[in-house]
């Protein structure tokens, strides 16, 4: 007789009339138990899935238990979610390095000098130095992407170089 049970709930149609009869008093117990911030209409139908996945193991005498039980369930995580969410949002990262002012300033200033001396390049040279270096593309990459020769890439990056050194003078360029 249970087994007859389990495959009733299986069956479309009767879980169907399960639907019918149980999902809006789920969502109203959902919705004024929690509101609307944990999405009722959402767990309801979450519910009703796991219903559905789990047919077999349950009866249609304790379907609406099981709904219920899923559904409310399915809220409390939620909830403790956000509340380690709001945790780890209280944290605050470190605000200080232990690299002295004087570093720092200097770091700064390079970069400063660094984007003035690529702004000083060809474009043709900084496209190729920035995929070369910036972006790790091979030598063969670029000039596939650009439409030009090997050859043509490697001279727009040795020349880009070569501009670069001349500039950032007191600075280790590789």
């Amino acid at each position: 007789m249970e087994e007859e049970l389990h495959k009733d709930i299986c069956d479309k149609k009767i879980f169907s009339i399960v639907y019918e009869k149980h999902s809006q008093d789920l969502h109203d117990f959902l919705y004024y138990k929690y509101g609307e911030q944990f999405n009722p209409n959402d767990k309801m139908q979450d519910a009703f899935v796991k219903l559905w996945e789990n047919c077999k193991k349950v009866a249609l005498s304790s379907a609406r238990s099981f709904l219920f039980t899923v559904a409310n369930n399915m809220v409390l995580n939620d909830i403790k979610h956000k509340k380690v969410v709001l945790r780890h949002e209280k944290i605050k990262p470190k605000d200080y390095t232990h690299e002295s002012p004087e570093f720092i300033l200097e770091k700064e200033e390079f970069l400063q000098q660094y984007q003035k001396a690529l702004s000083n390049l060809t474009e043709d040279q900084r496209v190729a130095f920035s995929l070369s270096k910036i972006e790790g593309k091979k030598h063969a990459e670029i000039a596939e992407m650009l439409g030009v020769t090997k050859k043509v890439v490697e001279y727009r990056i040795y020349s880009a170089f070569n501009k670069l050194k001349a500039e950032l003078k007191g600075f280790k360029i590789k």
